[in-house]
């Protein structure tokens, strides 16, 4: 006789069951849960991760508390959000985000990530670009030009509008996203580290690969 109440078999998947363009660059790890890239001349790191469990994201549904989660994540380790967001790949709901963390000695390092959640295991690219050598270079020009627009005012004490959380201009924690971090001056300074996750962070989006047995896992509820 047949078990009507026989458990339902869990669909396999592994590390490889996603796959990312490598770039070009230098694989420098893989075991089960990860594979790295490095490209040493953009001082930049690309992961793609495997979760063989439950996701620890609180939604990929509700975008009003994604931002309000990782700009506090942000805040904890004295940075700050640059972008939050939902968006879909494969027509599955993804969570993107990029913050930005102080590095101990000058400058930025920018930190990217794309995680897709399913009901039982996600993946995650993450983009860790940083800033090497002079520093400063893009906030420096950005803010001589809103200075003299008139757009950023600069007395002894502060910066007038040049500081602010992309979401919440109330939110003063960590080290704000300034002006010059925004990505239409991307063009003007390719070659900066924010700019270079950004454009990895779109070009992985739009190039990744999910096989046959990720369409059939269970959906991310939350």
């Amino acid at each position: 006789m047949f078990n009507l109440f026989k458990k339902k078999k869990k669909i396999k998947v592994n590390l490889h069951s996603v796959t990312i363009p490598d770039q070009g660059w230098t694989k420098v790890s893989e075991d089960n849960e990860a594979i790295r890239w490095v490209n040493p001349q953009q001082s930049a790191l690309i992961v793609l991760h495997f979760f063989d469990k439950e996701p620890d994201l609180p939604t990929a549904k509700d975008l009003d508390y994604l931002k309000k989660f990782y700009q506090n994540i942000a805040a904890a380790s004295n940075g700050g959000t640059i972008e939050t967001d939902i968006i879909h790949i494969h027509n599955i709901p993804c969570v993107k985000t990029i913050i930005k963390i102080p590095q101990e000695e000058t400058g930025m390092a920018y930190i990217a990530s794309i995680s897709i959640p399913f009901e039982n295991c996600s993946y995650v690219v993450k983009i860790q670009a940083d800033e090497i050598g002079i520093t400063g270079m893009r906030d420096a020009v950005i803010l001589d030009r809103l200075h003299k627009t008139g757009e950023v005012e600069i007395d002894e004490e502060n910066m007038k509008n040049w500081f602010e959380d992309p979401y919440d201009p109330d939110f003063k924690q960590g080290t704000l996203m300034n002006k010059s971090e925004l990505e239409k001056y991307d063009p003007e300074f390719p070659e900066h580290p924010l700019s270079i996750a950004r454009s990895l962070l779109r070009s992985i989006a739009t190039t990744i690969i999910f096989k046959k047995e990720i369409k059939e896992l269970p959906s991310f509820k939350k």
